[in-house]
């Protein structure tokens, strides 16, 4: 098993910071010591997310995954996840950056939670008004 990637590759979602090492295997995702099913176990969703760079360039079971995560929750760990996994596989295979660049994978999603402003319940919602 050679490391393919030189050095860590970051990925971010929200506030959750992932950096992951890609290795020649059979598949298998590791998550702060963990595998990807048991840490992302509430939501079957996540796992599906974790593999589409994977599926969309048909290099599924080709690489393992060794990834630290920080930060955030479960949702945002998944999506930075899957942010890094998709730069590191632009950075291994060049050819496959039209197909990732096509699939959005590559882009870094900028959403975050609004702040709370004064005056306001939440970031959006008022309090109940009162005309009289």
């Amino acid at each position: 098993m050679t490391v393919l990637t030189k050095k860590l590759v970051c990925g971010k979602r929200k506030t959750a910071i992932a950096r992951i090492s890609l290795k020649e295997g059979t598949g298998k995702i590791t998550v702060n010591g963990r595998e990807a099913p048991q840490y992302f176990h509430k939501r079957a969703a996540l796992l599906h997310q974790l593999n589409m760079p994977f599926l969309t360039t048909g290099s599924e079971n080709r690489y393992d995954t060794v990834a630290n995560i920080h930060g955030g929750g479960l949702s945002g760990q998944a999506g930075a996840l899957r942010h890094a996994i998709a730069k590191s596989l632009n950075l291994i295979v060049p050819s496959y950056h039209k197909t990732l660049k096509d699939a959005k994978l590559l882009t870094r999603d900028p959403r975050k939670v609004q702040r709370k402003l004064y005056g306001h319940k939440k970031a959006r919602k008022s309090f109940q008004f009162s005309k009289r």
